[in-house]
């Protein structure tokens, strides 16, 4: 089984995500564990304080030092994590390959940012990877969290139903899906290919790569690069 947790300031944000659809089913076949720690049970003073403000002036508020080393000290006395990782706009860009790494790991810590982010010594003293999952910035970390959960999660043996569905997503062989059609045959003057309704899964196969390096040709030109 795999587990991973969250240290994050808005543990709420995180309820429904984690409720529904696959990821459910992943955590009620113990396939999954997830936890998400409450940073501010480790804050400071009777008003649990979490943040500051930056040395050097500036706007915004930075997570303290001692609240995070608090929490994740407390993770790492109870668990060996194979990760610690830090969801941020400045780490690396997040993409299936990583996703495919991860899923062999068995223990993951991940850290939320807010605010401004986290002190820089939590960074250096604690964190092994550093992932953004694409350029821009969000509130926080906790829906970047989420897709990394899930897309981690959906990888797992005995998650899917069909497990080599997860071996025909988009970004697996650096290529974009086929185009895909389920019934009816025609639908307001547009029909499905003949090829999806010949049989012949070879001819079906040839044609779904052909589709798959025309799309990827046209859309992400990058990726074929």
């Amino acid at each position: 089984m795999m587990q991973i947790h969250i240290i994050s300031a808005v543990p709420s944000l995180l309820e429904s995500p984690f409720a529904h659809s696959i990821l459910k089913r992943a955590i009620q076949k113990g396939l999954l564990s997830i936890e998400i720690i409450p940073l501010r049970d480790f804050g400071i003073g009777k008003h649990q304080q979490i943040d500051d403000y930056q040395y050097g002036g500036g706007a915004g508020m930075v997570m303290m030092c001692e609240p995070l080393s608090k929490c994740i000290e407390d993770c790492m006395s109870k668990t060996t994590y194979d990760e610690i990782i830090y969801l941020t706009p400045d780490g690396e860009t997040y993409n299936q390959q990583t996703a495919n790494t991860l899923s062999l790991k068995k223990n993951i810590l991940l850290i939320c940012g807010h605010y401004k982010g986290i002190d820089q010594r939590i960074r250096d003293l604690y964190v092994t990877k550093e992932i953004s999952i694409g350029d821009y910035v969000l509130s926080g970390g906790e829906l970047g969290a989420a897709i990394l959960v899930d897309s981690i999660g959906r990888l797992l043996p005995g998650v899917l139903s069909d497990e080599t569905s997860a071996l025909t997503d988009s970004f697996q062989d650096n290529l974009l899906a086929p185009p895909v059609y389920t019934r009816p045959e025609e639908f307001k003057g547009l029909k499905v290919p003949e090829v999806l309704l010949n049989g012949n899964f070879k001819l079906i196969d040839e044609w779904r790569h052909e589709q798959s390096i025309k799309r990827t040709e046209d859309r992400r030109p990058d990726l074929i690069d």
